[in-house]
């Protein structure tokens, strides 16, 4: 079965056996006629309103398909968790460095321009740290909600 409804009157709904095709949207046409003739239809059509312009309602999803969505979902955002934990980890250290090396800027002491150098390469490594740490920690937060949905998926049922 398939529907079809009118942008100009979307309460009007026209169910043909079926699935979307040329020939199920003629159909819906032929029961558009059968309502104008009766006067059911209230919405003037403009003039060469045709079968493409039948709009197909979709059913909504069937829960179980969500379930099974949600667990997609939730496996993503785990996966996700773990390539951000790996790439804060593997630039941690190195970022650690650079933000001591920092310190020399407010410092009286002269530097030389191969710690200035040093420092502005190591300025990038600092940032890319910096932003995986953030988004590690937000992914952290959703990856909670991720781990409930999959230890509910899990539950073995009780005997």
């Amino acid at each position: 079965m398939v529907q079809y409804t009118l942008a100009q009157s979307p309460e009007i709904m026209l169910t043909v056996s079926g699935k979307d095709s040329a020939k199920a949207r003629e159909k819906a046409m032929d029961q558009l006629m059968e309502l104008m003739d009766a006067g059911k239809l209230t919405t003037e059509l403009e003039e060469g309103f045709g079968p493409q312009q039948l709009i197909e309602v979709k059913e909504p999803a069937h829960s179980s398909t969500s379930g099974e969505d949600n667990i997609t979902q939730a496996v993503q955002i785990l996966n996700n968790l773990a390539t951000l934990k790996l790439k804060v980890q593997e630039t941690r250290a190195e970022a650690l460095e650079i933000r001591q090396a920092v310190d020399i800027l407010f410092l009286d002491n002269p530097v030389t321009e191969e710690e200035i150098a040093r420092l502005k390469e190591g300025f990038k490594v600092l940032k890319n740290f910096a932003q995986a740490n953030l988004r590690y920690q937000e992914a952290r937060t959703k990856a909670e909600q991720a781990r409930q949905i999959l230890d509910q998926a899990l539950k073995s049922p009780e005997k």
